[in-house]
């Protein structure tokens, strides 16, 4: 059974940094290509970031761009996202997800494994 399980979230003041991690079981995911997705309660799911399958090339939404920082362990079938400078604006559930192969993009319906999402609260 293949799980992608997210830790790392909670309750933190702006300007605070949290790092996220997930976990993958069941399968490797080497070779696909990792991102991160947050909804907003209310709002649509939207891309945050995304790392390509060796880790050489990262993608940002532009909202979160110079404050986030996605990475990976291949060996760990582990995927994280270190966050910076956060706000209120940054709420959400955050969700990990691995694309299908060979898929480089920001398009969540593409992605076919999902975690279950950790909560991200950033206080005034």
């Amino acid at each position: 059974q293949v799980q992608l399980v997210e830790s790392g979230g909670g309750l933190v003041q702006a300007g605070g940094s949290l790092r996220l991690s997930c976990a993958a079981s069941g399968r490797t995911f080497s070779d696909s290509a990792m991102a991160w997705f947050r909804q907003a309660p209310g709002k649509e799911r939207e891309f945050v970031a995304l790392i390509t399958p060796a880790g050489s090339n990262t993608y940002y939404a532009g909202s979160v761009k110079g404050r986030f920082t996605i990475s990976r362990d291949n060996a760990k079938n582990a995927v994280y996202l270190q966050m910076n400078s956060l706000n209120p604006e940054d709420t959400a559930v955050y969700y990990c997800a691995a694309a299908r192969r060979g898929y480089i993009g920001s398009t969540p319906s593409f992605y076919d494994y999902w975690g279950q999402g950790t909560q991200v609260t950033v206080s005034p």
